[in-house]
Parts: C-alpha cells; sequence; structure tokens
C-alpha cells in the first residue's frame, strides 16, 4: 500500500525520543545544542513551498544543507538523552499531541532495551500505545525505527539480539498501517563503520546523523540527494596498540560512567529539558 507520507508536504515536525533524536554528538549549534538528524530534517522540509504537490529536487548537499528555511514552517523538538520509552510516553506524547504537528519522528525503547531484566512486553507496549495516540490526535504521518544491528560492531552486544529482532517486527506490523512509516536501519550495513558513531560507540556522529536524515527524507518520499546505505571508502587498517589505546580510553571515559548511572539509577538527562520545547517557526 503507497504511504501517506509520499509527496505530502509538511508545514509542522515534532520530535520525540531520547538522545537519538536529540542529536547528541552531532555539530553543535551556537545555542549550545547538538543538531543532529532531526533537525537536518527540519531544515530540508522548511524549504518545500507551501501547497506544492511535488516536493522540490534537493539542492546545496544532502538533507537540506546550505538551504534558506522558508516562512511558516515550525519545528519542536521534546527528545532528552536518556529517556525509557515509558517516560517518553508519559512525558513527550501529551505535549506532542496537544501540538497537533503534522509530521511526527518516534524513536525510543533502545535504552530499555540495554538495561538487564528489560520486559520487552511492556516496551512493546508503551511504543504501541504511544504511536496509537499520536494518530488519534491528528497526526498525518509518524516516522518509526528499527535499530541499527550492534552485534556487527560491539563486542558483547549478542545477548541484546533476541530482543531487537523483537522490536523490529513489532515496528515493522506498525507500520503496516499507511500512516506510519518505518525507517530501516538494521537492515544497513553502513552503520556497521565505527565512523559513523561517536567515540562512545553508543551515539551516532556527524556522518551518521546525516544519513539518518537523508533515510528519514527517503521515507517521506523526497527524491534522494545521496544513497544514505552506501559504505564509506575503505578506512586505513589501525594497528593493534592503536585499538587497545582506544577500547581502554572507551571504558574509563564512556562505559564505565555509563555502568555508574546504571547502578545509581540516575540518567543523563535528569532535569534536562527538550531543546525545542514549542512548535515555533523554524529558521534554520
Amino acid at each position: 500500500m503507497e504511504k501517506s507520507a509520499a509527496n505530502t508536504v509538511y508545514r509542522s515536525y515534532v520530535a520525540l525520543g531520547d538522545s537519538f533524536t536529540e542529536g547528541m554528538c552531532d555539530d553543535v549549534l551556537s545555542d549550545g545544542h547538538y543538531r543532529g538528524w532531526a533537525d537536518r530534517v527540519a531544515q530540508a522540509l522548511a524549504t518545500e513551498p507551501a501547497g506544492a504537490t511535488e516536493p522540490p529536487a534537493a539542492a546545496n548537499g544532502p538533507a537540506g544543507d546550505g538551504r534558506q528555511a522558508g516562512p511558516g514552517f515550525r519545528y519542536a523538538n521534546l527528545a532528552v538523552r536518556g529517556k525509557l520509552i515509558g517516560q517518553i510516553h508519559d512525558e513527550q506524547i501529551p505535549v506532542a499531541a496537544a501540538m497537533r504537528g503534522e509530521l511526527v519522528t518516534l524513536a525510543g525503547g533502545l535504552n530499555d532495551v540495554l538495561r538487564p531484566g528489560c520486559d520487552i512486553a511492556q516496551v512493546e507496549q508503551a511504543l504501541g500505545r504511544s504511536a496509537a495516540a499520536l494518530l488519534d490526535s491528528g497526526a498525518t504521518t509518524v516516522v518509526m525505527f528499527t535499530s541499527t544491528d550492534p552485534t556487527r560492531r560491539l563486542a558483547g552486544s549478542a545477548r541484546l539480539l533476541p530482543t531487537i529482532l523483537r522490536m523490529k517486527a513489532f515496528v515493522e506490523e506498525l507500520g503496516r498501517d499507511p500512516r506510519i512509516a518505518v525507517v530501516d536501519l538494521f537492515s544497513a550495513p553502513c552503520f556497521d563503520d565505527r565512523r559513523l558513531w561517536d567515540e562512545d560507540r553508543l551515539h551516532l556522529s556527524p556522518e551518521g546523523h546525516r544519513r539518518v536524515a537523508e533515510a528519514v527524507l527517503e521515507a517521506l518520499g523526497r527524491p534522494a540527494a545521496f544513497d544514505w546505505r552506501a559504505p564509506l571508502p575503505p578506512a586505513p587498517p589501525r594497528a593493534r596498540t592503536e585499538k587497545l589505546a582506544t577500547d581502554l580510553r572507551w571504558l574509563g571515559s564512556h562505559l564505565g560512567p555509563w555502568i555508574g548511572r546504571r547502578l545509581t539509577g540516575r540518567s543523563s538527562g535528569d532535569g534536562r529539558p527538550p531543546k525545542r520545547a514549542e512548535l515555533l517557526p523554524y529558521e534554520g
């Protein structure tokens, strides 16, 4: 069935989720916030003329890079790093539903999966209720995501694969609704490349955010600016000593603090407000 997103011109966009959607580890903007793939999508959509029946061809680079935002387009980003899907459902969904954005992106659940003892049935329930509430509020299109496959790049992540595959199947089932567009990151081997990830190995690099933005625009029926699935040029081989030094730095700077937060029940997003809490004109 043809997705309702194809050739639809959106005048409002609300982004929901955790650090993935907040944009962590992308370029830092003048206001101190990360840019992120959602901002890149907003910039591209903001250039589309109101009332157009076909989206314009991409210009001046992928995902809207280099374009000037047009009048009338509004954008909010309620995502906050560290949020679990239950928190996204309770804190972000009611606000987003009241905003009545035409386009909504919803990503969540991976923070739950990373925690021992994750109840995947509860994660699916909260994710499904969130998507239903957004559609009931009048959203024209809800974009959802499958996770990348961590087992192809992170040692010790094989235990996560059954749960990630179950979530993938659940999201794909939700995508049978023509109002829900699913971005399949799991099946894109380009995300096995460490260069698409920050040194913390959990958050996307600027190139990773650029590719996710293009994937979202493709799911919305926009003409391709580049092949976001294409592999990067081969990287020069790394010496064993360099790999060891990188692993030790990661253990001390990233994995250790992450484990510490889990043991104490803290989150990196505790007390942090969304970077765009209101649905306001976008002037990127």
